[in-house]
Order: C-alpha cells, then structure tokens, then sequence
C-alpha cells in the first residue's frame, strides 16, 4: 500500500465552504463544478485559466452535473431540477418531502441520474436512491438509506459501488447496462473505526474506486478485489468527495468542508488537487 503524504496536493481554489461535494469535470467546458450544500452555491473552476464562477441557488443542492443537450441538472432540496443554457431554471420533477434534501448523485453510462435524499436530522432510513432518466420518469433503486452518498460504476458498466455513509461500507452491485437494474449488493470494503466514515467516490480507468473519508483526513483507494492500495492524507479532517478532471483526466480534485469544525483548519472547506494522481474515466452527462 502507498500512503501518500502532505505536499502531494495542492490548493486549487482556497475557499470556506460549510460544505463542499460533488466534484465533476465537465468535458465540454473544460471546467470542474461543484457545490457547497449548506451556502446553496455552485461552483465552477478553468484550472487552465484559473477563471472561477459562482451561481447561487434557491434552496439546498446536494449535487450538479452537465446535461447532453447543455446546462446543468440539480439534485436540489425538493426535487430534481434543470439550468438551460441560458440560465433558465425550470423543475424536472418537483417532490418535496418535509425534513428531506437531496445529497450526492451520478450520471450512469446510460445517461440515467442516480439521485440520492437525506433527512437533515440524518434518521436512519430516512433517505433513498433513485434513477431518473431524461423525460423525468423515477424509479425507486433503493429505499430504507440513511445518508445516500457516492455511485459510481466500473469501467466496463457491468458493477455499480455505492456508500450509505453511516454503515462504513462501501458496497458493489451487479448492473445491467440493458436495463439499468442493480442486483447482488455486497461489500467491496469497510472502513475500520476511528479511520473516518466512506462519503463520496469515483472509479478509474483500472476499476480501483478513490473513497473520500469524511472525519478521516483522507482519500482512499481500492482494488476492484477490495484490497486497499493507497491513501493520500489531507490537512483537513472532512474530505468529501473526489473526481478526475483536467486535460486526459489524470488529476484527482478533492472538496472539503468546515461545517461542525470550531476552530476550522485553514484549509477546510477549499477545493484540493492531486496532479497526475491517476486516470480517471470519462463521466456521461445526463440524457435531459
């Protein structure tokens, strides 16, 4: 195992987000978004040109990625909701559910959104997993969650890994690419107490799945046997998610955040790098 650590990463953006997550490298603009949950803000960064943009929304966003035909989709407080290319905002599904916000999502290689809920009071159980294809139609993949977080999918589209984060595991499913069905959930991996709890992830070119340890101070990366081969440690404790991005996608940017830390550490809530980390797989945009 290679352990990796401070000096390896870099300050891509310095900022002070409660909550940083859902980092995504848009292809077609050349530019890493990602939000700041609790502050209803997303973010975008050119790391060629160092140009940054904020867009404030009106309620809570748990995640945001590129669409096919242009502009973004909202995994938002009350439902899933669409930024046309001019900024335009309208709902494709509006379900609000009292107590209840939407958190991490992904775009699987069918072009499907994989959203996931969280009740604010974190109630075990209180969230879900969905798929929503472009038209809006959802179909309930997972009920009985408690924090849904990190999905993403082997190279291949043939296993699907995904996080409850309270259960400190980190689960694959068998994925039907035809059909978009998920079966056979079982670990890949759990993280051991006192290392931090498994929050957002990605998949690379090998099929190893980088693990974002919220209260662990690092990322974590597994074999696609579930064997642990590398841990990058970082200067703040809540590391939340991680995704390739930048020219062939071979550099891993981290977000962080600051919410429940008094005092926060200088760093936390910033957006980190980690040039020539790996390779990572090109992500699909969303089919609405």
């Amino acid at each position: 195992m290679t352990t990796t650590r401070n000096g390896a990463y870099e300050v891509a953006v310095r900022a002070e987000s409660a909550l940083g997550e859902g980092p995504t490298w848009d292809p077609a603009a050349e530019r890493l978004l990602w939000i700041d949950i609790l502050n209803s803000r997303i973010h975008s960064y050119d790391p060629a040109t160092g140009r940054r943009t904020l867009r404030r929304t009106e309620q809570h966003v748990g995640a945001v990625k590129p669409r096919a035909g242009g502009g973004l989709v909202l995994n938002l407080r009350d439902g899933i909701g669409l930024l046309d290319p001019d900024g335009t905002f309208r709902w494709l599904r509006h379900e609000p559910v009292p107590g209840r916000r939407g958190n991490d999502a992904a775009v699987a290689p069918d072009g499907t959104l994989w959203t996931g809920t969280m009740r604010y009071d974190e109630a075990t159980g209180g969230g879900t997993l969905s798929r929503v294809t472009g038209d809006g139609t959802a179909e309930l993949v997972l009920d009985d969650v408690t924090v849904s977080n990190g999905t993403g999918w082997s190279p291949d589209g043939r296993l699907m890994y995904y996080i409850d984060t309270p259960t400190r595991r980190v689960d694959v499913f068998d994925h039907d690419a035809d059909t978009g069905r998920v079966t056979g959930r079982r670990p890949l991996a759990e993280v051991e107490d006192g290392a931090g709890f498994p929050d957002g992830l990605t998949v690379d070119a090998e099929g190893c799945v980088w693990v974002a340890l919220w209260d662990g101070g690092a990322v974590r990366r597994y074999t696609p046997s579930g064997a642990l081969d590398r841990v990058i440690e970082l200067p703040v404790p809540r590391v939340t998610a991680c995704a390739f991005g930048g020219p062939g996608l071979t550099d891993l940017y981290i977000t962080t955040a600051r919410v429940g830390l008094d005092p926060a550490p200088p760093l936390a809530g910033s957006l980190l790098v980690v040039p020539g980390a790996g390779k990572g797989v090109a992500q699909p945009a969303f089919a609405g």
